[in-house]
């Protein structure tokens, strides 16, 4: 399951200095000709930043396009699409979810099912899904597994069919980084070629920032307590005309027993994942690739994710990982001229 991993988005003069006049709404700022839109949608928080000298809103627009994606996508959303399917209840499926559904399965192959939407079983009895947490037992996992994996549903027309009615889907590993595709797809075609669209730290970036360069964003280190994105930073990645998503364990968890349990699942085994991977970072050429695929190798770990990127050149990665107690950096041969200080 992925969540938002402090990402502190280093755009011009940090995050495009404020000049706010008497006839702009609080959500929106302008600088120059670039035009920042914030606010709040799918449970987290969104930026907009584009380059538009008419200075247009879209504030409206886009809260329109979060709207009708939560309507398909939102666990949250008592009558969301995917909330009915999730119920066994008569749905039709929307363009949202069918795209979602197909690009999901594809890349639970890739990744041999570190990536898994139908393993929401057990991402809820670990207090990751829409349940609360339960004391779990080796015999209660087993139990779980059966109705779990992506060939036990599949979508035909606008249905989705499920072998067994127990079995269900979570899509927050991949839904913040299709939405911030959307949404950019819609400011692209009203002709903005410069632009940052960032929704729970999943971001697609095109064209330059407001001082004439590539895009800036922060990695956060990531030591357990780190609470506050760009407080302390471990890197910087340049980046345009590409997306990209975060995904870490020192922010989501929770200790019991001593014990300390991570939001990252790993579907084979229904535990957290037992790697020492802290953080990944994935630049792709969209962004819900990037969502998944930053879960996907938290599960998979250094080594496996190394050789995935054997097969897949046009994949970038930035890892985090413990040795001993040192913390130590993976960059892939094409992330490598990004990285900044």
């Amino acid at each position: 399951m992925k969540y938002l991993i402090g990402l502190l988005l280093i755009v011009s003069t940090v995050s495009c200095r404020n000049r706010q006049t008497a006839n702009q709404p609080d959500y929106m700022s302008v600088s120059g000709d670039y035009v920042t839109i914030t606010g709040f949608a799918l449970g987290t928080s969104f930026k907009i930043i584009y380059r538009d000298v008419k200075k247009r809103d879209w504030h409206d627009s886009v809260m329109n396009i979060f709207d009708r994606f939560e309507n398909s996508l939102s666990l949250y959303r008592e009558n969301s699409i995917i909330s009915k399917v999730n119920r066994n209840e008569d749905a039709v499926l929307d363009d949202y979810f069918i795209s979602m559904f197909r690009r999901a399965a594809e890349i639970t192959e890739q990744t041999g099912g570190a990536f898994d939407i139908s393993a929401a079983p057990l991402f809820e009895i670990w207090g990751w899904g829409e349940k609360k947490r339960v004391r779990v037992s080796p015999r209660m996992i087993d139990s779980l597994k059966q109705y779990t994996g992506m060939d036990k549903i599949r979508v035909e027309g606008r249905k989705a069919l499920k072998l067994n009615p127990n079995v269900r889907i979570n899509t927050n590993a991949i839904a913040k980084g299709y939405c911030s595709d959307v949404v950019a797809g819609f400011i692209a075609r009203q002709g903005i070629g410069d632009y940052l669209v960032e929704v729970g730290g999943e971001t697609v970036l095109k064209g330059k920032n407001r001082l004439g360069k590539e895009w800036r964003i922060g990695i956060d280190k990531p030591f357990d307590g780190n609470l506050i994105p760009g407080q302390s930073l471990q890197a910087i990645v340049n980046v345009t005309d590409r997306a990209l998503a975060t995904s870490g364990d020192y922010r989501r968890y929770y200790i019991e027993d001593g014990q300390k349990y991570s939001h990252t699942i790993d579907p084979a085994t229904g535990y957290s994942a037992k790697q020492n991977v802290l953080s990944v970072t994935v630049i792709a050429h969209d962004c819900m690739t990037a969502d998944a695929l930053a879960t996907a190798f938290m599960v998979m770990g250094l080594d496996k994710t190394k050789t995935f990127l054997k097969q897949h050149p046009d994949i970038e990665v930035f890892m985090l990982y413990a040795d001993n107690e040192e913390i130590k950096e993976f960059a892939s041969e094409n992330m490598k001229h990004r990285i900044g200080r």
